[in-house]
């Protein structure tokens, strides 16, 4: 009977934990959109791409750097697996490189940072 209570005790333990783990009862919340990882990649892309653009037809300063926010704020999305995501983290620093860059006003050095984020971003692609 003693032995009976330490199963019966355990089996339902193992159960509420199932239950009520954090794991089994994840999904998105409502009105949250989530993206698959080449697309938020090709998002992440397209939000760089427009701030290349930007910066080439004269945008600079504060501008700038809230266009290349929006690239690292839509990195975030980017979720594959742990290789993906440190490599992420990487491309990402770039970004936040250039938006200091921009904000100090040395937009041609920022536009090479972005052009070499863009080109990490895109070798996401091959670690799906």
């Amino acid at each position: 009977m003693k032995m009976l209570k330490k199963i019966l005790l355990a089996s339902l333990i193992a159960a509420s934990l199932g239950a009520v783990s954090t794991s089994a009862m994840a999904e998105t919340d409502k009105g949250r959109i989530t993206y698959a990882p080449a697309d938020a990649i090709n998002n992440v892309s397209a939000k760089i791409k427009v701030a290349i653009d930007a910066a080439a037809s004269g945008t600079e300063g504060d501008a700038l750097a809230d266009l290349i926010k929006d690239a690292s704020d839509l990195s975030k999305e980017i979720n594959a697996n742990d290789k993906v995501d440190r490599a992420r983290a990487s491309a990402n620093n770039v970004l936040k490189s250039a938006r200091k860059l921009a904000q100090e006003g040395k937009k041609d050095e920022a536009v090479e940072a972005l052009k070499d984020a863009a080109k990490k971003f895109e070798a996401l692609k091959s670690l799906i």
